[in-house]
């Protein structure tokens, strides 16, 4: 866990930036995003590397941020991971732009570029640059044709799509 947390540090070290053509969701309503979102794809960080089952759930912090617990199964130690971190908005609470921190006071960028309005049931998160790609779902498994449309999505704004790791999430 020690390295786990030194490697979350390490990424978010001074990395609030949104990337380049990545637009930060507008109109954004955290009541609504908050709860337990399933990884459903990612692009391969050492953070995440061999976790299956991996979720991330937010909830309300009484300083007015969110808490984030992210969570995951390391297959070979048969053992479960996890992180706490918190995440504050950038700008104004109605964009989809955080700085979310695992590791004192080093923070990093999530930036929510692709929403489901109706329902919040899928979203496209990125870090401070293109190398850091998450597709998460409130289920753990999403339809082929939506997966295609945001990974087509995600293809678009310059995120290389063909490296994306399909998280299992299997119980």
């Amino acid at each position: 866990m020690k390295r786990l947390c030194a490697l979350l540090g390490l990424f978010l070290a001074g990395c609030v930036d949104i990337p380049e053509n990545v637009q930060p969701v507008e109109n954004f309503d955290l009541d609504r995003y908050l709860g337990k979102w399933y990884e459903i794809a990612r692009l391969d960080h050492s953070f995440e590397r061999g976790l299956s089952r991996v979720t991330a759930e937010y909830g309300l912090r009484e300083d007015g941020g969110v808490k984030v617990v992210n969570r995951g199964f390391n297959d070979k130690k048969n053992e479960w991971k996890e992180a706490v971190g918190k995440a504050y908005f950038v700008r104004d609470p109605s964009i989809g732009f955080l700085k979310v921190s695992f590791f004192g006071p080093f923070y990093g960028s999530y930036v929510i570029f692709d929403l489901d309005r109706s329902g919040y049931q899928h979203a496209l998160v990125c870090g401070p640059d293109k190398s850091y790609l998450w597709l998460l779902a409130r289920t753990p498994q999403i339809d082929p044709a939506l997966q295609e449309r945001l990974i087509a999505r995600a293809k678009e704004a310059g995120f290389a799509t063909e490296k994306l790791i399909f998280v299992h999430q299997a119980e």
